[in-house]
């Protein structure tokens, strides 16, 4: 754990000119002013720095604009993309009159939840391992206005280029669907993927692995090792940055949209979790899958509000193209070992008890993993706290089962509106321990319906593209 001290001396020893002060505003977007570098003090960790909370989606009114920004000392890193020598710190967003947490930040709900979990005394630990998948595109372009409205991606990868005159034209394009696992040059953007990966260690990250996805058009994954709850949200708002601004440097560029291309696949965010105590995995046991009861409860929690989760781990209109039935979506609400056609996955890969752990597959990069996480832990922990059976498991391919058998199983909401009705109607579980409030869940509620669910109604498709291509 770094000491305000410690930030201090990497200023000094990288000849840090300025200091960059970063939080996440509700929707999940990451926002940031710099100062600089002889503005930070020992005491900056503890007085903050002023900024204007009006200005922020989902923050304060304008008679109540002033907040500040706290830095963790824990999440200083240098930034290799600016010119000028700049250290980034991640904030937490306080009430400059109580001096309190601000109830609306997203890293200050995924900190109650920590606490809760902690004051349960069910576990001492959550962890969160996400995949977050991308796409990595060579020319993008949307407009909409009174006459006309369009979106137009491009990727040296897509498979719609085998026949362009390039002089010339080399092929290797993988086709839709069997982008999984080719060498170069089928994979055009192995050394791009490498330079991430060095990008994200030098951040402090730990990498497993990297690989092209599935799609073709340049679909990537890169693999973080997994950490504590509110420590895997801060890597995934670093892993969008970094992934995205080495892109930009080499003459590409990122999005992590769930669904930019018709007729492929989307990109997901499946998230690996299980519970410790004390050093010793929960989840482990002699059950199915190798799961404990605990575990197993921590699934039938999740199953059961996975309709409401939905609102929050799939959080936009472009979200449900991903999710569609009889696709490859993970729409199926039921669990099973090694099967990617559920819900939940319980990874047979290693049998160490360490390395138990369960894989929800519904989410998607668009969310806000501050939020997210936090949400799916408050499903698990009621699943062990309410003992909710999570049924039989699923060991057979669902997307093969026919229709009969498919009406036995529930399934997600199939559109953003419909989450959000869920969610309305089921999420006593997010407000125990006060980790969410129902101020939290009345803004963001109102703020999907108002700015997405209903702006989609009177607008064609590529006003969807505007407005999540840059998540």
């Amino acid at each position: 754990m770094r000491k305000p001290a410690d930030v201090l001396k990497m200023v000094k020893d990288n000849d840090i000119k300025i200091v960059d002060l970063r939080f996440m505003d509700m929707p999940g977007l990451w926002q940031h002013f710099s100062v600089p570098a002889h503005e930070l003090t020992e005491n900056s960790f503890e007085d903050g720095f002023g900024f204007d909370g009006s200005s922020i989606r989902g923050f304060q009114a304008i008679h109540e604009s002033d907040m500040l920004v706290v830095p963790d000392p824990d999440t200083a890193f240098v930034d290799m993309f600016t010119e000028v020598p700049t250290l980034n710190l991640i904030c937490n967003v306080v009430d400059p009159v109580t001096k309190e947490r601000y109830g609306r930040d997203p890293r200050a709900i995924a900190q109650r939840a920590e606490n809760y979990l902690q004051y349960t005394k069910i576990a001492d630990t959550a962890y969160f391992g996400p995949e977050a998948e991308f796409f990595i595109f060579d020319d993008v372009r949307f407009d909409q206005n009174a006459h006309c409205g369009y979106y137009y991606v491009d990727s040296i990868e897509g498979q719609w280029n085998s026949g362009r005159e390039d002089r010339p034209n080399l092929g290797y394009k993988p086709r839709h669907k069997e982008g999984y696992f080719p060498v170069p040059p089928h994979d055009h953007f192995q050394d791009l993927r490498s330079e991430m990966v060095l990008n994200l260690e030098a951040c402090g990250m730990r990498v497993e692995a990297h690989h092209h996805e599935v799609a073709t058009g340049g679909q990537m994954e890169i693999d973080v090792r997994f950490d504590s709850l509110t420590r895997a949200a801060d890597h995934v708002v670093m892993y969008k940055y970094v992934v995205k601004n080495t892109a930009i440097k080499r003459g590409h560029t990122v999005t992590f949209m769930p669904k930019p291309l018709f007729g492929d696949n989307g990109s997901g965010m499946h998230c690996h979790q299980s519970l410790w105590k004390g050093g010793k995995n929960l989840f482990a046991g002699e059950g199915y899958g190798g799961f404990s009861e605990m575990g197993l409860h921590y699934i039938g929690g999740l199953l059961k509000h996975s309709p409401a989760l939905s609102a929050i781990i799939a959080p936009t209109t472009n979200s449900y193209k991903r999710l569609t039935p009889g696709f490859e979506a993970p729409v199926n609400l039921a669990y099973s070992r090694r099967n990617r056609s559920a819900a939940i996955r319980i990874p047979m890969i290693s049998s160490s008890p360490g390395a138990i752990r369960l894989e929800y597959r519904p989410p998607d990069p668009s969310c806000n993993p501050y939020l997210a996480f936090a949400a799916m832990l408050m499903a698990g922990l009621d699943g062990i706290e309410s003992r909710i059976d999570p049924g039989k498991p699923l060991d057979k391919d669902i997307y093969g089962l026919g229709p009969q058998e498919l009406k036995k199983i529930r399934s997600l909401p199939a559109s953003l509106e419909a989450a959000l009705r869920h969610l309305e109607e089921d999420h006593e579980f997010l407000l125990r321990g006060e980790v969410f409030t129902e101020d939290n869940l009345r803004q963001w509620i109102e703020y999907k319906r108002e700015r997405e669910v209903n702006a989609m109604r009177l607008r064609p498709h590529p006003y969807e593209f505007a407005l999540y291509f840059d998540i």
